[in-house]
């Protein structure tokens, strides 16, 4: 990967396109970022701006640009969705089902920061006009393409 210009941390993760098939392999995030301490967080890396990023196939040692519009979820395993903890500790947990086009669902939950009165699992999902949004469980946190949700329930 010298052709970065910036340092990247690896990352393991599972990659779900459109076409059904998920794929093991490597992500790359950002060593630094300068809006906050630390690395990148997988989040931001889906929801920047430019279209495309970098996956690594396990079963390939050749990197591959996947289009961000292309890939329905992204999961990496026990990655907090939120890394600080005063903001973990501030954040209100839903339980939630998804139901992904092509009829795969996927269950947890979702650490919501949002206002008092503006918490329900539908503030949550229309909160931002990001693509992908955090639905982690005990084993992975799942970064799902809003544009591949045909619908979400909250859980108790």
């Amino acid at each position: 990967m010298s052709e970065l210009s910036l340092p990247r941390t690896p990352i393991p993760a599972n990659l779900l396109l459109t076409q059904g098939i998920s794929r093991p392999g490597q992500i790359f995030v950002m060593e630094r970022v300068p809006h906050h301490d630390g690395p990148e967080t997988v989040l931001e890396l889906l929801n920047r701006p430019e279209g495309f990023f970098a996956f690594r196939p396990a079963e390939d040692d050749e990197v591959q640009l996947v289009s961000k519009g292309q890939t329905v979820s992204l999961s990496v395993d026990r990655q907090a969705p939120i890394a600080d903890p005063a903001r973990l500790s501030a954040a209100r947990t839903l339980g939630v089902e998804i139901v992904l086009a092509g009829g795969s669902t996927l269950g947890g939950w979702a650490s919501v920061e949002l206002p008092e009165g503006h918490a329900r699992l539908l503030d949550y999902l229309n909160a931002t006009p990001e693509p992908f949004f955090a639905v982690w469980t005990h084993a992975a946190t799942h970064y799902v393409n809003r544009a591949f949700v045909m619908y979400a329930r909250p859980l108790s």
